[in-house]
């Protein structure tokens, strides 16, 4: 299947591409243009941003050129943006206003809470889990308004899922995004999220910022060369083959283009290898401290 158009449907009805563009890190409005046009131009239709990115604004600036340019309109494209632990509970309005007005759109299509903590709080502080409860409500109300289409999560471990599932109003969570790789991957969770219907959504695809270590793991290496593919594609594809989403970002149009052809089967095989790698490396920040 083209993974251009390669998408899940979500509860809502809504269909989301299993391959986006994340832009973590990637800021200033030059660069948000030229990364943005190359991955419309590529076949990327997901945008994934966060409040505490510092780039929505200028996704919003670039995204207003660039449609035309690709005859397209808002509805074409998915925008996911996410609430800062600075705004938990009563504060998720405020912070999904300036979102919104920073993206000059008029909704967004996936809004997550970004992380189970609050800014400012011990992780081990117990009222993180009702602040939790009282931020959820708040999403409900925002998809009731029509200011999102579809709510979900980012960096919750098996108790923060299972927690919410049972406190969460009628409304489950779409979308669970977490750190996900061969070095580092909760196969509880995935079956815990896909038995439910929601969708896992990997970020760190490829390591990281510094992704040296599994972009270079000789398994990762040796299959890629096997396949006459990049040890890239084979990670994204890794994921991908187990129904879970992606988010790569890249800087130029070669990385770019390259993580969205990923029209490849890895061998059931080399699969295993992959998923049996005896390194265990988290490359990003730990839910699991977070009460």
């Amino acid at each position: 299947m083209d993974s251009t158009n390669y998408k899940f449907r979500l509860f809502s009805g809504h269909l989301i591409p299993m391959v986006g563009f994340g832009t973590y890190t990637i800021r200033g409005s030059d660069l948000i243009q030229e990364v943005l046009d190359f991955a419309l131009g590529a076949g990327y239709r997901l945008i994934d941003t966060a409040y505490v990115y510092n780039n929505e604004q200028d996704i919003g600036i670039a995204l207003k050129t660039l449609l035309p340019k690709y005859n397209l309109r808002r509805q074409d494209i998915f925008i996911t943006s996410k609430l800062p632990p600075s705004h938990h509970g009563d504060r998720v309005a405020a912070a999904l206003t300036t979102s919104l007005k920073n993206l000059g759109c008029n909704y967004i299509d996936l809004y997550l809470i970004h992380w189970p903590g609050q800014a400012h709080t011990s992780v081990k502080d117990p009222s993180n889990v009702d602040v939790r409860t009282k931020t959820w409500q708040h999403l409900i109300q925002a998809k009731k308004s029509g200011l999102v289409r579809d709510i979900g999560v980012s960096n919750y471990n098996m108790k923060h899922m299972s927690e919410l599932l049972r406190n969460c109003y009628g409304e489950m969570p779409a979308v669970n995004q977490i750190e996900w790789h061969p070095h580092y991957h909760q196969i509880e969770l995935l079956e815990y999220c896909q038995k439910h219907g929601i969708l896992l959504q990997a970020y760190s695809s490829l390591g990281g910022t510094n992704n040296s270590h599994l972009i270079s793991d000789a398994a990762v290496v040796n299959i890629a060369q096997k396949l006459n593919k990049s040890p890239a594609q084979v990670l994204l594809k890794w994921a991908l083959q187990q129904n879970i989403a992606i988010i790569p970002k890249g800087r130029s149009k070669e990385h770019i283009v390259a993580n969205i052809n990923l029209d490849f089967d890895i061998p059931e095989t080399d699969m295993l290898i992959l998923s049996n790698i005896r390194t265990t490396r988290k490359y990003a920040w730990d839910p699991d401290e977070v009460l």
